[in-house]
């Protein structure tokens, strides 16, 4: 046998048990995936992709289980969950988790971001990757941030064909201060539901309307219940991809590989999803029999106007130095 088979052999025989060592270090589990969408929307199939991923990396010893659609509570109880370690894995509007780190509200400032490009370079930058890192202190490990899109506005009252059209109308937003603030500012009735109750809600005409990506408006089947929809984009959702710590803390070094390899993966093709099905989306709802309305420039001037003390507000509560880091990363991308 000549030194250099030998050295091949060698080199084989190591990165065999090498192998081997990496699969010891993974142990069946299943993890428990909760979020708020149904299935089919873009959110779940990222989740359906990074599922497959992590049962392919590791060579199906870690399952992941998808609860789609609220089937284990609204957002905070999630996040709840996560902290305690009753739920393993969620995906979520980043802005709710300013009650976490407050600096998240950041992200939900009116009107910040131009298009999905700019938020993928402040998500995927030193700024996203920087808020993450804040969350482990609270109990919560960041593996990156999905797309949920640009939020517009629904109603079942009456075309919005004027910013004053929206006063009056009482309107379901997520359970967070600044959407309260947003919508009050704008004249209507704003009214904080958890997500799994807002079909019901608007069913049932406790609500008037609410404001959610086209794509959740159509998943949801709001359209059943809905009849104006109108293209405000005034505020776009980059979500954060979760694992609880006291899950993350109990996987050994290649798990966590695993899991962050399909995250990265699983990211790129959720945005990709994402944004395919966003105008797709629109003409849905308009065959369903949405009445679908754009405002005037001159019309959404106002509206900026009107939200710029909801825009000041939270830029003062979030941080001089965070919103000047934040501006300071979207004007990179401007470039």
């Amino acid at each position: 046998m000549t030194a250099s088979l030998v050295r091949q052999l060698t080199v084989a025989a190591l990165a065999a048990l090498a192998m081997l060592g990496a699969q010891a270090q993974v142990k069946e589990r299943t993890l428990k995936f909760a979020f708020q969408n149904q299935a089919g929307h873009p959110q779940a199939q990222g989740a359906q992709k990074f599922a497959d991923l992590v049962a392919e990396k590791s060579g199906r010893k870690i399952t992941i289980k998808l609860f789609p659609g609220g089937a284990l509570g609204g957002d905070l109880q999630t996040v709840s969950a996560l902290q305690g370690g009753t739920v393993e894995m969620t995906v979520l509007n980043a802005g709710i988790l300013s009650a976490q780190v407050k600096e998240f509200a950041a992200y939900d400032l009116p009107f910040l971001f131009a298009n999905a490009q700019e938020a993928d370079a402040v998500t995927d930058g030193a700024f996203g990757r920087k808020l993450l890192a804040r969350l482990e202190e609270k109990s919560l490990h960041g593996l990156g941030y999905w797309d949920l899109g640009f939020r517009n506005l629904t109603n079942s009252k009456r075309p919005i064909a004027k910013a004053e059209d929206i006063a009056g109308l009482k309107i379901r937003v997520i359970q967070s201060p600044l959407y309260i603030d947003l919508f009050s500012t704008l004249g209507a009735n704003a009214t904080p539901l958890p997500f799994p109750e807002l079909y019901a809600a608007l069913d049932q005409k406790a609500v008037d309307g609410q404001e959610n990506p086209n794509t959740t408006i159509l998943a949801s089947k709001f359209a059943e219940v809905q009849k104006y929809i109108t293209q405000t984009r005034h505020i776009y959702n980059p979500q954060a991809l979760l694992i609880g710590r006291k899950t993350w803390d109990g996987m050994s070094a290649e798990e966590r590989r695993i899991i962050e390899d399909a995250a990265r993966e699983a990211t790129q093709f959720q945005r990709g999803v994402s944004r395919g099905e966003a105008d797709k989306a629109l003409e849905a709802l308009k065959a369903a029999g949405m009445v679908v309305s754009e405002l005037p420039p001159a019309e959404m001037a106002k509206l900026r106007e009107k939200v710029k003390p909801v825009v000041e507000k939270y830029a003062a509560a979030v941080g001089a130095e965070t919103v000047k880091e934040l501006n300071a990363e979207i004007a990179r991308a401007r470039k």
